[in-house]
């Protein structure tokens, strides 16, 4: 299914870019600016099973993303000014903001040379307790676990089932049946699963963490570079809306606090974990207002319009995805083609 939803969107990609939609439509499509996801930039290494790709982009595809939008017009500015365009419905160009959840270390190593080549501020937020190396990637853990087992045991809803793992596309099938199940349940089952599915095959669940995230003396170097600014993105990233109001509440505002603790600044700005629909809703947008962070992204697809200046807690960002690094798609997700239905829907 996954297969099929990826190659349905580059097929699109493909068809605005040769029908020069993009161009014609940029103007009603495009909005003030955009603010774009990503999650880790490093060179590829290639394998036939790899779940999580869309949350990988190469050094050199976000480098030529940021120069396709200087070409395009684009102003590169900090979150705040990209806010401030919104508050006052006014941008003479479109706006850029690149932002980057979970506080990985490749972003470093590998994305900061090239903001710092295009002169593209960012923000990086952070999850407090990965930060410490003390909270469960679960996304990464449960590919692990299927990158090494022949074959698991599950109860998808029907009881236990056996899926075999043998193979790439063996593993592609199990995660499909594995993840969409899971996520669409109660957290606390689908970390309790992973866990065990992790440590019947000697993943450590919290190792990820360890290996892959900047610790605090790492974030602390890297915010004084003056293009970065440090967000807050909870403490152990669970999807909000899933979780009573105290225990969201006490996520959001902790990881705040342990980031001003730490680096010496309380972060204005803060993003939801997952961040669809399904992980953050009204109730957290109330909440983010109330402990008083000035801005707070959501996985929302969309660019940003004047409208949104009613909104600062619940701002749409755009995703430059592992699996569609292509002109074709930089230019369509730039000119905002793609969410115009969404718009008309009201949901960007």
């Amino acid at each position: 299914m996954a297969g099929v939803r990826t190659a349905a969107f580059r097929a699109a990609f493909a068809g605005l870019h040769a029908s020069r939609a993009n161009s014609w439509l940029a103007r009603r499509a495009r909005g003030l600016g955009v603010v774009l996801t990503l999650h880790h930039v490093r060179p590829w290494r290639e394998r036939a099973f790899a779940p999580n790709r869309l949350l990988e982009v190469t050094p050199e595809f976000l480098d030529d993303a940021l120069a396709r939008a200087r070409t395009l017009g684009f102003d590169f500015v900090s979150l705040d000014e990209a806010w401030r365009r919104v508050s006052v419905g006014v941008s003479l160009r479109p706006f850029l903001h690149v932002t980057f959840d979970d506080g990985y270390r490749d972003v470093r190593d590998f994305a900061l040379p090239v903001l710092e080549r295009h002169g593209a501020p960012a923000t990086l937020y952070v999850a407090s307790a990965f930060a410490e190396g003390e909270a469960e990637i679960w996304w990464l853990a449960l590919e692990e676990a299927l990158v090494r087992a022949r074959r698991v045991v599950v109860d998808l809803g029907r009881g236990e089932a056996v899926l075999s793992t043998f193979s790439a596309q063996e593993k592609a099938a199990a995660w499909d049946a594995i993840y969409w199940r899971l996520r669409s349940g109660p957290e606390e089952r689908l970390r309790s699963e992973v866990r065990r599915l992790a440590e019947e095959q000697g993943v450590d669940v919290f190792g990820f963490a360890r290996d892959l995230c900047m610790r605090w003396d790492e974030l602390k170097e890297v915010a004084k570079n003056p293009l970065v600014a440090i967000g807050a993105h909870t403490v152990t990233h669970p999807m909000l809306a899933k979780h009573p109001e105290d225990a969201a509440r006490a996520e959001m505002a902790d990881s705040r606090e342990a980031i001003r603790l730490k680096l010496g600044e309380a972060p204005a700005h803060f993003a939801y974990p997952v961040g669809d629909l399904s992980a953050a809703g009204p109730r957290e947008y109330d909440i983010a207002r109330d402990l008083g962070f000035v801005t707070a992204v959501t996985t929302r697809p969309g660019h940003l319009f004047k409208r949104h200046a009613a909104t600062p807690t619940a701002l749409p960002r755009v995703s430059l995805n592992g699996h569609f690094q292509t002109r074709a798609a930089v230019d369509a997700l730039l000119a905002g083609t793609p969410f115009l239905g969404l718009r008309a829907l009201g949901r960007g």
